[in-house]
């Protein structure tokens, strides 16, 4: 007979499961997978029953809760599927992903493309290998479709455009490393976000080709003219890409910046308080986000600055400091990149106002923008070619009083 009956005078009564009687708690009696046979199981009604804290199989209990919570999720992509899609939501059919391009922190990136359309797949799977808790994955989903609601609206030629994306990626074709290997499948709780591919490349590659001969002042004024302009626009619209770097710039093939990886970006606290922890990348990070200290937009306005000196050097900042003393020196001693003697003072003046340890004193970014667009670019001013001849003596010690 099947424990979820018992017989009372000729009639079959319906009586809760063993899980619902475990959730209860309720009634007489002790419940032990050792000394407690089905047959009694039939004859004690749940209202009837106790269970000691010492006999319960815990372990067991979050397996079943972990296949409870599957077949929720499995419930409610049905629901979901049946449901009316957001103006955002793909359609996977549509979607072909030919290559991995970059695995990251918060994913991995593909090249596919959408509807015809060139795009670049960004798959986040939160920790799906059984790392983060089923709380943990739900709030990372919520605030993902707040993001995402807030993402397919932005609309700037220094922004990458948002293509689209799918809370659910268990129908995705995802390349294996072995080609010969065909598909690999992702949880069904893994999401994905599409922009579209730029040719161009990141930043930092192009600046690393550069590292030799430079780039010409008016490229410099130009590519940081693309960064501060989008960066205004992002935080008109309140959201704070908290991981500026050279990295999360692209190019289009016309050498066109735009801002790309949203992966830390948030819509901005209304108190700065809720907007603390270490979030960002070596040498581009804030004193106040180094220090753990709550923050704001200004932390953007910092990263830029940093951006805006290795732009001009084709340089990194810091090449022989780790992260404790990069850390240690931003915060305490005020630790900045060196700024090179042949720098115009228009620009120096930028990356100082930018990276001041005081983000108050920082400028918004449209103020940014005005001080850009007034350099005068006719006449030069950018790094002398290091193949020319004596190269560059920027940063040699002067020499007389």
């Amino acid at each position: 007979m099947d424990l979820n009956t018992e017989e009372k005078g000729g009639k079959v009564h319906k009586t809760e499961n063993l899980d619902d009687q475990v959730s209860k708690l309720e009634g007489v009696g002790t419940l032990s997978d050792n000394n407690m046979e089905s047959k009694s199981l039939r004859s004690i009604s749940s209202k009837d029953m106790i269970f000691r804290a010492d006999k319960i199989d815990l372990k067991s209990l979050d397996v079943q809760l972990e296949k409870h919570l599957s077949r929720v999720w499995s419930s409610n992509l049905e629901k979901n599927n049946q449901r009316p899609k957001e103006v955002w939501e793909i359609d996977p059919t549509k979607l072909e992903i030919r290559y991995l391009v970059a695995k990251g922190t918060y994913g991995t990136v593909y090249r596919g493309t959408y509807d015809n359309q060139d795009v670049a797949v960004k798959l986040l799977d939160w920790g799906e290998d059984g790392m983060a808790t089923a709380a943990e994955t739900a709030a990372l989903r919520a605030s993902f479709r707040q993001e995402v609601a807030v993402w397919h609206k932005l609309d700037n030629p220094n922004v990458t455009k948002f293509v689209g994306a799918s809370m659910g990626t268990s129908n995705l074709k995802i390349p294996s490393k072995n080609p010969s290997e065909g598909y690999t499948t992702l949880p069904s709780r893994a999401c994905c976000v599409l922009v579209e591919f730029l040719h161009g490349g990141t930043l930092k590659n192009y600046l690393y080709k550069n590292r030799k001969k430079k780039l010409a002042f008016k490229i410099v004024i130009q590519l940081a003219l693309d960064l501060s302009r989008g960066l205004s626009y992002l935080h008109s619209k309140k959201i704070v890409h908290r991981d500026v770097k050279a990295e999360n710039m692209l190019l289009d093939t016309s050498r066109n910046l735009k801002i790309a990886d949203f992966g830390v970006a948030r819509v901005e606290a209304q108190n700065p308080k809720d907007m603390t922890g270490e979030t960002g990348t070596l040498g581009y990070m804030a004193p106040e986000v180094l220090d753990g200290k709550p923050y704001n937009r200004k932390c953007d306005v910092y990263s830029f600055g940093i951006c805006l000196w290795e732009i001009y050097c084709c340089d990194l900042p810091y090449p022989d400091l780790s992260f404790a003393e990069v850390s240690s020196a931003v915060v305490r001693q005020n630790l900045r990149p060196e700024i090179p003697r042949c720098c115009p003072s228009s620009l120096a003046h930028v990356m100082k106002k930018c990276w001041d340890a005081n983000p108050d004193k920082r400028p918004e970014m449209d103020e940014v923008v005005k001080l850009l667009e007034a350099i005068d670019t006719s006449k030069g001013g950018g790094m002398i070619p290091e193949d020319q001849v004596h190269g560059c003596f920027c940063f040699a010690p002067s020499k007389g009083p």
